[in-house]
């Protein structure tokens, strides 16, 4: 079959420095998907905008061509273009007409001053094909398509009223409202919680078989490699280091970059494995935080003084126990109340009345209720336990240096002799970046001059500054690559077992807590469904919604797909849930134990 698409010996420079892209090629077939994967700075995103020219104003093309093939018919598109060659008139009638994109982060790309209606119809007007009630009956259609239960509404909101995940339908039916035969999808679903990824990743392969449209899919996801794709670039450093069919290369990847990335990424273990000996497992444990009937209550107001104000319930009876030295996972979607559980364990949250936190710094000592403190004691319980937060890149200051990044803590809480507080500083600041495998010349440097990977090791050496017991760490990897991810994975793993520290550790990449954690619970609503060791609760889950939150999470695996079916049982409304599960409201079943370590939300 001819190509749609044919990329050959692109290269991208910025100025006079060498090429960021060197001699990249790939094809891409009508009906097909090529994936691009890699890791950041891979070169991916940029090869992808340059089919489009819509590249950098510094960047430029320095050699290659594009070939999007004709379509035969006669008309104005009948013959090949080459797209780095074409005049910018033609080149605005092949953007979101015959090539359209979707990218990454939806807010940024959705203007914010506009209706989605609005947004979406502007493609077909700038491609003067209907009138004003035409677009308006074909963005609505396309809307139903791309699963909006009510297009109406839809059209009609602003993006900020929408989901992630709705939005990210929003930019699907803006590419494809005007039934383009190359879609390009820049990370689509990397913002996305598990289950919003497995339906957008399902909607855009059946998408795909009703239009016959190629797809090419940037991503550094290998599950959704392994789910979408019938071809693979691997590229790393701006250049190809394997390509062809998907099947063989995700079986038996022959580069030994492509191997590294497969040995990277966390996976959920196909069979049961012992868990840590964590030596908890007798009667009296020795807990060093405690959540008890801990309930946390919002209220939104409007902004209109005749409404009357919405009480959200965040959290709803949440009870967990963390024995000293080990990790209990959270894990749950985007409002499932995961991080207000955190939040409230390190007292940055109130409770509701009638809950409450124990905190036990040493072993057998009294425990401390964490909401009922002085302002003395608050302070000693803040450098008992600290955090480490999600984003890397807006957790550090971009105005200090890592020195006082890292002594910033000590000075707060006034540790060190006053004569020589600032050598003492810089002395513990040194001691923490060699035990997170920095070397010491970086404190005199700016945030900036680090990747993603070393800036999360910074954010954690700070939080170990003041040598804490407990540690929240808040999606520690998120926003990190599959072999940065593992890098960092393995050393909170050697610091928690060299130093006995306890991690409440926040999720929702069940392979991610499926290798760190000792005790998993799983949020839904404001509640925990289900609680149980990961040895126990990835093999044998008992609730829909766990269910569906371990099916909907790609593996890759050529044999493992995703289960839609299971997917759309458990992610649904509770309403919805199978009997035995099923509640309305805030009036849910018990937590009961079914196995000794295993609780279940059910009816008995």
């Amino acid at each position: 079959m001819r190509p749609l698409l044919s990329v050959e010996d692109l290269s991208i420079g910025f100025g006079k420095d060498n090429p960021v892209v060197r001699n990249v090629s790939f094809s891409v077939a009508a009906g097909e998907t090529l994936a691009i994967v890699g890791e950041s700075g891979s070169g991916k995103t940029i090869s992808c905008r340059a089919i489009l020219r819509i590249l950098p104003r510094a960047a430029r093309l320095t050699c290659g061509r594009m070939i999007l093939a004709g379509k035969g018919d006669g008309g104005d598109d009948s013959g090949d273009l080459d797209l780095a060659r074409i005049s910018e008139k033609q080149m605005r009638h092949v953007r979101g007409n015959r090539i359209a994109m979707i990218f990454q982060e939806p807010m940024r790309s959705l203007s914010p001053l506009h209706r989605i209606g609005n947004q979406v119809s502007e493609v077909l007007h700038l491609h003067g094909r209907t009138s004003e009630a035409e677009a308006k009956r074909q963005v609505l259609e396309c809307f139903e398509r791309v699963g909006f239960p009510d297009p109406e509404r839809t059209w009609r909101s602003y993006p900020f009223e929408l989901s992630g995940g709705m939005r990210q339908r929003a930019m699907i039916a803006m590419a494809m409202v005007a039934k383009p035969e190359l879609l390009i999808a820049d990370e689509p679903t990397t913002a996305l919680d598990v289950t919003t990824q497995a339906q957008v990743l399902g909607l855009m392969k059946e998408l795909q078989q009703e239009t016959g449209m190629a797809m090419i899919l940037v991503t550094h996801d290998l599950g959704v490699v392994a789910n979408m794709a019938e071809q693979v670039v691997v590229m790393h450093k701006g250049r190809v280091m394997e390509a062809g069919a998907a099947e063989p290369i995700l079986r038996a990847p022959a580069h030994p970059y492509t191997q590294e990335l497969f040995n990277a990424a966390p996976k959920i273990p196909q069979h049961p494995t012992a868990g840590r000996d964590t030596g908890t497992k007798g009667q009296d444990k020795d807990l060093i935080l405690e959540l008890k009937h801990v309930t946390k209550t919002f209220t939104l107001r409007s902004g209109k003084s005749w409404s009357k104000p919405t009480l959200v319930r965040a959290c709803e009876g949440v009870d967990l126990e963390l024995p000293r030295g080990t990790t209990l996972a959270i894990v749950g979607e985007s409002g499932s109340g995961k991080t207000t559980a955190a939040r409230i364990a390190l007292g940055a949250e109130t409770v509701d009345p009638g809950g409450e936190v124990l905190f036990r710094a040493t072993a057998g000592a009294d425990p401390l209720r964490v909401h009922d403190m002085e302002r003395a004691a608050r302070r000693a319980f803040q450098r008992q336990a600290q955090m480490v937060f999600q984003d890397p890149y807006s957790s550090l200051s971009p105005r200090q240096r890592i020195l006082d990044t890292l002594s910033e803590p000590l000075e707060i809480h006034g540790t060190g002799s006053r004569a020589n507080q600032r050598a003492d500083h810089r002395d513990r600041a040194a001691e923490m970046l060699g035990l997170v495998g920095l070397p010491t010349d970086m404190l005199t440097r700016f945030p900036h001059a680090f990747s993603g990977g070393q800036r999360q090791r910074l954010s954690i050496a700070r939080a170990l500054m003041l040598d804490p017991k407990l540690l929240v760490c808040d999606e520690p990897t998120s926003a990190l690559d599959v072999s940065v991810q593992e890098q960092i994975l393995s050393l909170l793993e050697e610091i928690r077992d060299a130093r006995q520290l306890s991690y409440l550790f926040i999720s929702h990449d069940l392979a991610v807590v499926a290798r760190i954690a000792d005790e998993v619970a799983v949020m839904r609503r404001g509640m925990i469904v289900e609680q149980a060791p990961p040895e126990v609760l990835f093999h044998d889950p008992k609730h829909p919604y766990t269910k569906a939150l371990i099916a909907a999470q790609p593996v890759p695996d050529v044999d493992r797909p995703i289960n839609l079916k299971l997917v759309a049982q458990g992610a649904g409304a509770p309403e919805n849930w199978p009997e035995a599960f099923r509640f309305a409201g805030q009036d849910a079943p018990p937590l009961v134990p079914l196995d000794p370590g295993h609780k279940v939300r059910c009816h008995v």
